[in-house]
């Protein structure tokens, strides 16, 4: 360390020598503090994974966990900055901060005398810009939270990390090259993003820890009573906060994560009646035309897509799966095609080629009209509540899977319900925001076929549009 006498330096020689590569037998030696075994995992792998994510239940000492490895890596690497974040001031001061400056009176007086604490930062007295814990407020206004930190050895913390905003990390790509360590630390409470993305379609880069409060010491068994009384042993909360795991779906998606994944894994005899199919046509370059087939209770293959086709193209791969479906005596009795945009032109081709084309307009108002804003959303919620008689079946397709969770619902002032558009989808989750899988899907519940599979409740007629193909 910088400006320190020959004798210290020796002392603190030693004292780096001892403890850089044992974090575990630093707390347990210099803080007189017992690790849990999780907590030995995560400050043991630190030293050789550039990337961690740990998503616990809610007091199993995460940040007390935060707060060591943090005191370690300050004393036993120079230079170094350390910047750890939270989504607000209160997680972020009261919580992780507060238990850092907690932990760092108990180092001896030695080793205590060498830094100096401030409101939002600690630094080595000897060496204040060199070496450093700043503590930055990840805010989506202020992207800037994580960048511009270089360092031989860097380490970034972020607390809560289901709540901070995507741009935080992708403003934090320069401080993640190099020498440097992401600890991303909290409950999962969002089901999307960059948190749920590391234990997820990421996995692979990233090593990963699911601490629940179920056998923690840390943990009075009157909170898990209590949430489990309050909230039920099956309820995303319990999930969330005492399993350590992402809920099932985000509480403003129309269809959830797990009304799907049981879609998917279950036994089901597929009922009789009539096949109807959905027709999604692309409308932007990146999109692609969906065609979803469906039998009563039953999706009875997988997607079939095509991309960058011409509507005559298009129509002539469609006509091509009708003739082979008719040969296979499975025809559709309907095939219902989204006429926003370009899929009118598809629906005049078809009915000239004779086949049992019927335009539908998702734009416009919906049969129940006191309920949805449009024809699309209350098509959606017919789709949610097909999946919710749990007596259906739909192929393994990660795409659509992913799809049919995706879409977010709210209210509008009028208490109506809308969906977010294709655009705003796009917007919030990039390339992945077209549903245009799940889209083919909903279709499907847009005619006769919809109101003859067994829907239950009173909606029952068909719905009548008139467009182009409505009788």
């Amino acid at each position: 360390m910088a400006n320190v006498s020959s004798k210290n330096q020796n002392i603190f020689s030693d004292f780096i020598k001892k403890y850089k590569n044992q974090p575990v037998k630093f707390v347990q030696d210099i803080l007189d503090e017992d690790p849990d075994p999780w907590q030995q995992k995560v400050m043991k792998e630190s030293l050789k994974t550039r990337l961690l994510a740990v998503k616990s239940g809610h007091g199993v000492g995460k940040s007390t966990c935060a707060a060591w490895l943090m005191m370690h890596h300050m004393l036993c690497f120079y230079p170094q900055k350390t910047v750890c974040t939270a989504p607000t001031a209160a997680q972020l001061f009261d919580a992780l901060f507060a238990e850092l400056k907690s932990q760092l009176i108990r180092l001896p007086p030695a080793l205590n005398s060498l830094f100096e604490v401030f409101s939002e930062r600690i630094v080595l007295k000897s060496d204040p810009s060199g070496s450093f814990i700043s503590c930055r407020t990840a805010r989506k206004e202020t992207p800037e939270a994580l960048q511009g930190i270089h360092s031989d050895k860097v380490l970034l913390v972020v607390d809560e990390a289901s709540s901070v905003d995507d741009a935080i990390f992708s403003a934090a790509g320069g401080s993640l090259s190099g020498n440097a360590t992401l600890l991303l630390l909290g409950n999962p409470t969002r089901p999307e993003g960059y948190f749920f993305d590391a234990f997820n379609k990421l996995a692979d880069r990233w090593w990963t820890l699911t601490v629940s409060c179920e056998g923690s010491p840390r943990v009075r068994q009157e909170y898990m009573d209590e949430m489990a009384e309050r909230y039920g042993v099956d309820s995303n909360t319990y999930r969330i906060r005492v399993l350590g795991e992402f809920a099932e779906s985000s509480d403003d998606t129309i269809i959830s994560n797990e009304l799907v994944e049981s879609a998917v894994t279950r036994d089901v005899l597929p009922t009789e009646g009539p096949i109807s199919w959905g027709l999604d046509v692309a409308r932007y370059g990146s999109d692609k035309s969906a065609l979803c087939k469906r039998q009563g209770n039953t999706v009875t293959e997988s997607i079939k897509s095509w991309a960058k086709l011409d509507t005559m193209r298009l129509m002539g791969a469609l006509n091509s799966e009708y003739k082979k479906a008719q040969e296979d005596k499975i025809a559709p009795d309907e095939i219902l095609v989204d006429v926003i945009g370009v899929g009118a032109s598809i629906v005049d081709r078809g009915l000239e080629l004779g086949l049992p084309v019927i335009g539908i307009n998702t734009g416009e108002a919906a049969s129940l009209t006191g309920q949805y804003k449009n024809l699309r959303c209350e098509l959606w919620h017919r789709a949610k509540e097909w999946f919710e008689q749990r007596h259906c079946r739909i192929p393994r397709d990660d795409r659509l899977m992913f799809e049919l969770c995706s879409p977010r619902y709210s209210f509008e002032s009028s208490g109506k319900i809308r969906m977010e558009t294709k655009d705003e989808m796009k917007k919030r989750i990039g390339h992945r925001g077209s549903p245009d899988y799940a889209d083919a899907f909903v279709l499907t519940f847009a005619g006769n076929a919809a109101t003859t599979a067994g829907l239950g409740g009173s909606w029952r007629k068909p719905l009548m549009r008139n467009i182009s193909g409505i009788v």
